[in-house]
């Protein structure tokens, strides 16, 4: 509701004059229901590693401004929480990971470490576009390394097999940027893929998936583009293309909380899949030398049979 000088704004082409109060009076925001308990990996006094739950939004946008992962640290930070003591600066993410990806996620304490962690993770990507370094050259000068558990739909004949899929961007209803999909005139992106136990019943593979880039959404788009979507994935499907492709039709239609309305097609932050930030193995951002290794206890649906007979 609007109102000038106390009075409620019925004509759109209602005129201001200098001196006018003008009032946006805004409904309530309501935020959908979304999980908050953050499991702390790994701190000391330049990082730390957060697991974080499927469900829940690394960064403000969208539908979710207070419900974040953003919001959570600096929420803890600021109430003294004694695992997120930082003398002042709150924690910030230095990588993102889906809504509906659950796990590792890193975040800076200081300035310092939240630029060479930043470099870490972009100086890895950008060893993906240089043709002059071999694997193994590739491999021996990362400093970041990820590793991720996911579910996909039906059965990988190869044991190991590595994605070379460039990723860019195509016009798609309710994403103003643009959706990530694969794309032959898009950015270099490397992903390895390891078989870890095919299921011919229920015609689905777990894999383990170690990404040498940092392209939004790379894991989901590699492995659909190969012909095998992650299991329950509402977005993306064979080829790294989303089901469904209208780009000529947007809808900008309000809610009544004064914001959009929920696109009526899939979108990026959607959950339903299985995706887990599993490992993560880095030098120390500030020493160089130290490497860490950080591990995200696997959700039950992720683990191979021995590792839930290991539980029992």
């Amino acid at each position: 509701m609007i109102t000038i000088d106390g009075e409620v704004v019925k004509e759109p082409k209602a005129i201001l004059r200098d001196g006018m109060e003008l009032v946006y009076h805004r409904l309530r925001w309501r935020e959908p229901d979304a999980p908050y308990l953050l499991q702390v990996l790994y701190e000391d006094d330049d990082m730390i590693a957060v697991n974080k739950p499927a469900g829940l939004q690394v960064l403000p946008g969208g539908l979710f401004q207070q419900r974040t992962v953003l919001m959570q640290l600096q929420w803890r930070a600021s109430k003294g929480s004694p695992s997120l003591e930082t003398h002042g600066s709150h924690p910030v993410p230095v990588h993102r990971l889906g809504r509906g990806t659950s796990g590792i996620l890193l975040c800076a304490k200081t300035k310092v470490a939240k630029t060479s962690l930043a470099a870490f993770f972009a100086e890895g990507t950008s060893l993906i576009g240089d043709s002059s370094n071999t694997n193994m050259e590739q491999s021996k000068r990362r400093k970041i390394s990820k590793i991720y558990r996911a579910l996909v739909n039906g059965i990988l004949k190869q044991d190991k097999i590595i994605i070379k899929q460039p990723i860019g961007t195509a016009r798609y209803p309710g994403v103003a940027k643009g959706l990530y999909v694969a794309s032959a005139s898009g950015k270099p992106a490397l992903s390895k893929v390891e078989v870890l136990e095919r299921d011919s019943q229920l015609n689905q593979t777990l894999v383990q998936v170690e990404i040498e880039s940092g392209r939004p959404h790379q894991i989901r788009i590699h492995l659909s583009f190969i012909g095998h979507p992650l299991l329950g994935d509402p977005l993306y499907d064979v080829g790294g293309q989303p089901m469904c492709f209208d780009s000529e039709h947007e809808d900008e239609s309000f809610a009544e909380d004064g914001g959009y309305e929920r696109p009526a097609k899939p979108v990026p932050g959607d959950c339903g899949y299985y995706l887990h930030a599993h490992q993560l193995v880095l030098s120390h951002p500030t020493t160089n030398e130290q490497v860490i290794k950080i591990t995200a206890s696997l959700p039950p649906i992720l683990r191979t049979q021995a590792e839930t007979e290991e539980l029992m």
